[in-house]
């Protein structure tokens, strides 16, 4: 079985996805690096959580081979598609989606690709060298969030509440994945990515991830700006204007 691990970008997606790897890990299950060895997909899953990237039929065929015989978690950004839907309704697959406030998820992707330019290092952010280019990339993923919360058998969770009411959410993950939440290893599992614990780790993305920090950082008419392009979905994302 696949477990897939889909999040907004910048909205606590690399914590979700390694409390869910660890909390499967518990059951035995493989590891998604091994299996991407294993089996050759190194084109398939890239980077060190193993992103699918789009969830198309290729791509979810190539690694639907090897989850008929092993359980492993993968990681995407990506809309459901056609492939996705077939494979979660088989019970191949299990999904997992996490959002953010995409005002703030769109300001700590800008300050990410501008801090790893200062370093002489750019990432996938970095060509967000302005307000008006960010709000474009973060409209893209509101509307990915939109088609997300359209699926059946989806665990949503919103990284606010996986901040602020871990034990809730981490417990709802627990039921979803079916872990065996009194077993020692599970809950060492929770404490390891509890938000106190979890900043700073590497490779969890954690930089600042304060709540509501873009009503600081931009000016009034960049959030009136905001407002207007954003104000149909905040309210559904339970979010204030």
């Amino acid at each position: 079985m696949i477990v897939l691990s889909v999040g907004m970008p910048r909205a606590g997606s690399g914590w979700h996805y390694n409390l869910i790897h660890d909390l499967m890990e518990t059951t035995g299950c493989a590891d998604a690096r091994d299996i991407r060895e294993r089996y050759r997909l190194q084109k398939i899953l890239t980077e060190v959580n193993c992103n699918i990237g789009v969830l198309s039929a290729r791509r979810l065929g190539l690694v639907a081979l090897p989850a008929l015989v092993n359980t492993f978690v993968i990681k995407a950004h990506a809309a459901p598609t056609n492939a996705s839907r077939l494979l979660a309704t088989s019970g191949l697959m299990r999904v997992t989606y996490i959002y953010r406030d995409p005002r703030d998820a769109m300001l700590s992707a800008f300050d990410f690709g501008q801090r790893a330019l200062v370093k002489g290092r750019p990432n996938a952010f970095s060509y967000l060298s302005n307000f008006e280019k960010s709000v474009d990339f973060m409209m893209e993923y509101v509307l990915i969030w939109e088609k997300w919360m359209q699926e059946k058998n989806v665990l949503i969770a919103r990284y606010e509440d996986l901040l602020t009411n871990y034990d809730v959410e981490s417990s709802k993950l627990v039921e979803y994945l079916k872990v065996n939440e009194t077993s020692p290893n599970v809950q060492a599992v929770i404490e390891k990515y509890r938000p106190d614990a979890a900043e700073g780790q590497q490779g969890l993305h954690f930089f600042k991830g304060k709540i509501g920090r873009f009503r600081e950082a931009y000016s009034e008419e960049q959030k009136s700006v905001l407002k207007e392009k954003l104000g149909s979905y905040l309210a559904r994302m339970g979010y204030e204007e």
